[in-house]
């Protein structure tokens, strides 16, 4: 950890002469967009790998003509053409895992008095008035929500509502958009294949996920200020990357 402090700090000494006090704030700006652009190659593969498996509706509609009747048969096709085309119904979800390691980090820098048995003087750095590793609690009881402190976390919710609306109406049509193909291919429109290992359980996921966007209001009030600028940085990426991906 004491290596990732180091990079938050060299970070904020670079951005010092445009950000001022708030250079640590920048950095962590900067950082997240970096993560995001070394897992982009991986959104970008998610992204044709959901275009690809759209592709094959037509092919699967045809095996649950043929194999309707043969569940295990049917189920077994479904994997082989999918294997045979090299479509994985699990890379969507390597970008956002391999994301949590750098949440986590910083989660635990900004919680954390002491690194290496030396006081963390990353605690002392701030956006505006709030400091990084205070919570929105800490704001609250420091002059309320109209405080200095206050301020800044009005102003992180409300681009996160804005983000969220965006990812909400984002994540509608592409569900929809999944449950019409599906539907054409004889899924009954439940936006998964049913002959796929997990088909459920990735339903529910596929229904609930509009909503997804809004739980980073909860995530943004509770955490560390230094990961809830992770999370609203990284949900911007995402919004705007997905909106160019899977236009």
């Amino acid at each position: 950890m004491s290596v990732f402090a180091t990079l938050v700090e060299q970070l904020a000494d670079l951005l010092r002469p445009l950000f001022g006090l708030s250079a640590a704030a920048a950095a962590i700006v900067a950082f997240t967009a970096l993560v995001r652009l070394a897992v982009h190659p991986l959104s970008r593969a998610a992204a044709r790998g959901q275009k690809a498996r759209a592709a094959l509706q037509p092919r699967i509609a045809e095996l649950r003509r043929k194999h309707g009747k043969n569940p295990e048969k049917l189920q077994k096709a479904v994997l082989e053409l999918h294997a045979q085309e090299k479509v994985s119904p699990l890379s969507g979800c390597l970008p956002s895992l391999l994301q949590l390691p750098a949440f986590f980090l910083l989660y635990h820098l900004f919680s954390s008095g002491s690194i290496g048995g030396e006081p963390n003087a990353l605690l002392s750095h701030q956006l505006l008035d709030a400091p990084l590793g205070g919570r929105w609690a800490d704001a609250l009881g420091d002059g309320g929500a109209f405080g200095g402190a206050g301020l800044v976390y009005l102003g992180l919710f409300a681009v996160v509502t804005v983000v969220a609306y965006f990812s909400y109406r984002l994540s509608r049509r592409m569900t929809a958009a999944s449950a019409a193909l599906a539907g054409a291919g004889g899924a009954g429109g439940a936006g998964a294949d049913p002959q796929m290992p997990g088909a459920a359980a990735m339903g529910g996921v596929m229904r609930v996920m509009p909503f997804m966007s809004f739980f980073t209001l909860v995530t943004v009030a509770v955490v560390p200020l230094a990961a809830a600028l992770y999370v609203v940085t990284s949900t911007t990426w995402s919004v705007i990357e997905r909106s160019v991906l899977y236009r």
